[in-house]
């Protein structure tokens, strides 16, 4: 049972008043036959923008050129396109015009995958000519029509495809995928931008193991070819029972679902392949992966156009994942302060995410050590042990009133200060700080 929120019915009551056809159309639609929340609603309508515009008070241009408007009501913003037939795709991106039709089969023809091809609305029921309701129950991610023209009309939605099965739990349709590994190249004409959103979009879903499939229909050597030689990568050693990249996966199935964390995990082992080595014995080491892997991760998040923020955490969470951390507050203290109080303890997490996704040599002295690792941490915190410049007893200021000169000097006496309190805790008082201060001054 499909039922529309009050803004929707009342934009194609309206519509229909004026004469018009309307339905609440795409990802919407499948999202309450899956029982879902739809992130949003989209209506689409035999009446053109200007007539959408006539017919609503409150409207801007969206992308009028495609027949797009964006109807606004209190209960938010709604985007009302006319019925259209797409012109020719020549750059696999976007189509060289439009042209407006009064066929609401003819709109749904143009849309990527059959599930995404359905309109409803009170008056008529569900509009479904490419049974997309059957291909839901079913679990099938299918193209409109001919997956070839789909997909060089816009390569981006190969990703989607996978994306969609990620999201949903569905298997791509052979034909499809046939489709895909073909014109898997032709997703080189995508922005970086697009791309990151659906990678995103698909190792932050309940299924981030369709990376696999990405792999294997060509997608991840296109975007992110340093993927697929992890997919290559055995690694022949007592801790691990899988080659680099299915450990990668298993990773990702294992840690939580955390955009950073998931992106940590993604990265984490991608400077195995660089480091790889193997003993006397045939066992393979990796000695220095991570100080690589954050190298990469960093060159990679770049060149997908993330934020300066996200390649900051992820590639300094691949740099310290396989720091091990001795037992004991004070051996945490000092970890809290070399990683930083935002990444700490999302390494925590990506470890044990790690250690779960390797073979059980030795996994539960592992587990035990990381068990321990928590308990330490959630006892600096308890206590307010200082572990950073912020929570020192004393700043700047503090130590150019008792003689110090403005500079790097400064700056290095209070990290001098902060080894101390690491080291002791008590010490985080001003008037011991200031002392110590005045001894180191004098010397």
């Amino acid at each position: 049972m499909i039922r529309l929120p009050q803004d929707v019915r009342f934009i194609i009551q309206k519509l229909e008043e004026a004469g018009y056809e309307a339905y609440a159309v795409g990802g919407c639609i499948r999202d309450c036959l899956l029982s879902r929340t739809p992130g949003d609603y989209d209506v689409t309508t035999s009446a053109v923008p200007a007539e959408v515009k006539r017919i609503f008070r409150r409207t801007f241009d969206t992308g009028i050129e495609h027949g797009t408007v964006t109807v606004l009501l209190k209960g938010g913003a709604y985007e009302v396109t006319t019925f259209r037939i797409d012109g020719k795709y020549e750059d696999s991106r976007h189509p060289s015009g439009v042209s407006f039709t009064t066929s609401l089969e003819e709109d749904l023809l143009r849309r990527d995958f059959t599930i995404n091809a359905m309109a409803f609305n009170e008056k008529n029921g569900l509009a479904d000519p490419f049974d997309g309701q059957k291909d839901l129950k079913d679990g099938i991610i299918r193209c409109v029509g001919d997956p070839y023209q789909r997909f060089s009309e816009d390569a981006l939605r190969m990703m989607r495809a996978v994306r969609f099965a990620a999201q949903l739990g569905f298997t791509i349709e052979e034909n499809t995928k046939a489709a895909i590994r073909e014109l898997s190249p032709t997703l080189r004409k995508v922005s970086a931008e697009r791309i990151q959103t659906e990678l995103v979009k698909l190792i932050t879903s309940d299924h981030p193991e369709e990376l696999a499939t990405a792999y294997e229909l060509g997608l991840t050597a296109v975007f992110m070819p340093e993927f697929d030689r992890l997919m290559g990568c055995p690694q022949n050693n007592p801790h691990h029972c899988y080659d680099v990249g299915t450990h990668t996966i298993e990773t990702l199935k294992q840690v939580e679902n955390d955009r950073i964390l998931r992106l940590g995990a993604l990265f984490h082992d991608f400077g195995k392949p660089h480091t790889k080595t193997t003993d006397k014995d045939g066992i393979d080491h990796f000695h220095g992966h991570p100080a690589v892997s954050g190298k990469l991760a960093k060159e990679i998040l770049r060149r997908l156009k993330f934020d300066n923020a996200t390649i900051d955490l992820v590639s300094r969470l691949a740099l310290y994942h396989d720091n091990h951390i001795e037992r004991g507050k004070k051996n945490m203290r000092r970890a809290m302060a070399a990683m930083g109080e935002d990444l700490f303890p999302l390494v925590l997490r990506l470890q044990r995410a790690d250690v779960l996704a390797q073979s059980d040599y030795k996994r539960e002295r592992k587990l035990d050590r990381l068990d321990e690792n928590e308990k330490d941490y959630a006892g600096v915190l308890k206590e307010g042990e200082c572990f950073s410049l912020k929570d020192l007893a004393v700043k700047g200021k503090d130590l150019m009133e008792i003689g110090y000169q403005a500079g790097p000097g400064l700056g290095k006496e209070l990290s001098v200060l902060l080894d101390l309190v690491i080291e002791e805790p008590s010490f985080n008082e001003r008037e011991t700080l200031l002392q110590l201060a005045k001894k180191h001054l004098l010397r």
